[in-house]
């Protein structure tokens, strides 16, 4: 996947990120401050304008997704912002120079990536944040190497959704849900949703455009 068809994937994949800003907002009102929809919706909609620029014309992969973390993190506000771009800035900081994204450039994308979100804000698998589903695909994504990229996504997108779904089953040591104790059992965390998301609608544009 060249840096065109990257932007293409991620202009797809923010529009159905917006999409589902009344499925998280109803989400985070569980457990949070119910504006985790809200700002995805804010950060994805800054990202479909940013693609949509012709004066966006990043000369290689990694550059393109600094440039999309960049606007993630100035346009969402917040906890999600600062994950969410930290994320996508030091994944793409670890592409430098290259110009195909592939089943390998995706697993150092996840990877460091992940371990960026960490240092970030400490947060780590069992802690009932993004981190659960963006750890789970990450692991998956290092034994997916030798696969397509369409492959890679769709294998990496189930471990996310099911590192979100072990999500229910935590208590919080992050946020608003940190107060709630126990209460917070039953809920999946928004976070990992939306991670899981990002990574589902990606394996789908793949999958159709990509093979």
């Amino acid at each position: 996947m060249n840096t065109s068809q990257l932007k293409q994937m991620m202009l797809s994949t923010a529009h159905q990120m917006i999409a589902c800003e009344p499925m998280l907002t109803e989400l985070d009102q569980a457990i949070g401050d119910g504006d985790h929809g809200i700002g995805m919706k804010r950060g994805f909609s800054a990202l479909v304008k940013l693609i949509n620029d012709q004066t966006f014309q990043p000369l290689n992969v990694g550059e393109c997704w600094i440039q999309m973390g960049t606007t993630l993190m100035m346009s969402m506000g917040g906890a999600s912002g600062a994950v969410f771009g930290t994320l996508f800035r030091a994944g793409g900081k670890s592409l430098a120079g290259e110009t195909e994204f592939s089943s390998v450039s995706l697993a150092r994308w996840l990877n460091q990536g992940w371990l960026a979100v960490h240092a970030r804000g400490g947060a780590k698998p069992g802690d009932k944040t993004m981190v659960d589903a963006l750890a789970a695909a990450a692991g998956v994504a290092n034994s997916a190497q030798s696969l397509s990229l369409s492959e890679a996504l769709t294998r990496c997108a189930e471990a996310a959704d099911q590192g979100a779904e072990r999500t229910k089953m935590m208590v919080a040591s992050f946020g608003r849900a940190k107060n709630l104790g126990d209460r917070a059992i039953g809920h999946c965390d928004p976070g990992a949703v939306s991670m899981a998301l990002i990574l589902r609608f990606m394996a789908q544009y793949a999958e159709n455009e990509v093979g």
